[in-house]
């Protein structure tokens, strides 16, 4: 299923500044919440996607990207599919809690809350790698497998920090809620505050016995080979979001996101412009009076292309849709091929006597036409 855009999920427009993306992403937030629509896997997938359409636009760098690239700029996920890019309910109302403004005291049936009802939801920090494509594997679209050294859950305590055969047990302070309310007299009348568990330090639970191979910190640092499915067209600077990949969240949590950043290798004798492949192709003398057939690269091999009798220096042939295919498939580019002449810097004597030759030859001797042609080409160049 093919995503719907951004702007159009939010009901924004695509000059909508960040005041009005966030009032729409609220509204939409709180039109789909879980707790006003008990059971409705449709308005959960609703929620989710305003979600996501308010992750990237809420961003400047990635609402530029996606302004550019459109989905595949902003995260492998975009051709999946599904909604949210991977992020859960927790996921949701861990980054962005604060939208609700207090709204709904939580949401029933997905094991969490609101920021301000529950122990602190931690988060693993995102991790950037680097990848280099080739052209061809930018024209066809390339799944990569690579090596990342990261956080990963303790496989003894399963994350939760605490020895083998033991628990966290519920902080006795905050009663597992991490959070303590305080109320103090003022000259104002009494004042109310919330803030962090001093014991379980926003938690809501306690380690007595921690495992000896984590320390207690529900992590470890390993490796894991993630698969990444970059499409056909990307860009050098583009990035992509893998949701979930990044680094494992101390004690449990969510995971930080793994952001693949593109590389291009060069090509030995293509030039990218934006969808287009350039070649310079330089030809002979006799190649260029004569014409005929020539051979000249492409990302996926070499095709044949005819060189009409009198080519002149600078002329420009157009191969339609044999350059990169777009990111957002809206077609192909051309491969251009910018003619230039091979004028040899030293002949023989019998090189030098056809030249002579040739030069008395009315033929080799520019027309009038021919010269302001010239002038003009070049003139248009420095206007």
């Amino acid at each position: 299923m093919a995503k719907r855009d951004y702007y159009e999920i939010l009901g924004v427009s695509r000059t909508a500044t960040e005041v009005e993306i966030k009032k729409a992403y609220r509204q939409k937030a709180i039109q789909f919440h879980p707790d006003k629509n008990p059971g409705d896997k449709q308005a959960e997938e609703n929620f989710k996607e305003a979600a996501e359409a308010y992750e990237v636009l809420s961003d400047p760098d990635k609402r530029e990207r996606y302004d550019r690239y459109g989905h595949a700029g902003v995260g492998s996920s975009a051709s999946s599919g599904s909604y949210g890019g991977g992020m859960t309910m927790e996921d949701i109302f861990s980054h962005f809690g604060d939208i609700f403004g207090g709204h709904f005291g939580g949401f029933s049936g997905f094991g969490g809350g609101s920021r301000s009802s529950g122990p602190r939801m931690r988060r693993g920090t995102d991790l950037r790698v680097k990848v280099k494509l080739t052209l061809a594997e930018i024209a066809d679209g390339v799944e990569k497998k690579i090596k990342v050294k990261k956080y990963v859950p303790c496989s003894h305590c399963h994350g939760t920090g605490a020895a083998e055969g033991s628990a966290p047990v519920t902080c006795s302070t905050c009663h597992g809620t991490g959070r303590v309310t305080r109320v103090q007299q003022t000259i104002l009348g009494q004042m109310q505050t919330s803030s962090d568990c001093p014991t379980c330090h926003g938690e809501g639970k306690i380690i007595k016995d921690k495992c000896i191979h984590c320390n207690g910190e529900g992590i470890v640092h390993d490796e894991e080979i993630v698969t990444i499915n970059i499409p056909a067209g990307v860009a050098e600077g583009m990035q992509l979001t893998l949701s979930g990949k990044g680094n494992a969240a101390r004690r449990g949590g969510v995971n930080g996101d793994l952001i693949v950043v593109i590389e291009e290798e060069s090509h030995p004798e293509l030039i990218r412009d934006g969808n287009d492949l350039i070649y310079n192709l330089l030809l002979s003398v006799p190649q260029a009076a004569l014409g005929g057939a020539i051979e000249v690269p492409t990302v996926n091999g070499k095709v044949k292309v005819t060189i009409d009798a009198g080519t002149q220096p600078g002329k420009v042939l157009r191969l339609r849709g044999k350059g990169l295919p777009d990111v957002n498939r809206y077609g192909n580019g051309d491969l251009l091929i910018n003619i230039g002449v091979y004028i040899p810097e030293k002949l023989s004597k019998e090189e030098k006597a056809i030249m002579e030759k040739l030069e008395q030859s009315s033929n080799f001797k520019p027309s009038s036409s021919a010269q302001k042609g010239f002038f003009s080409r070049f003139k248009d160049m420095f206007d």
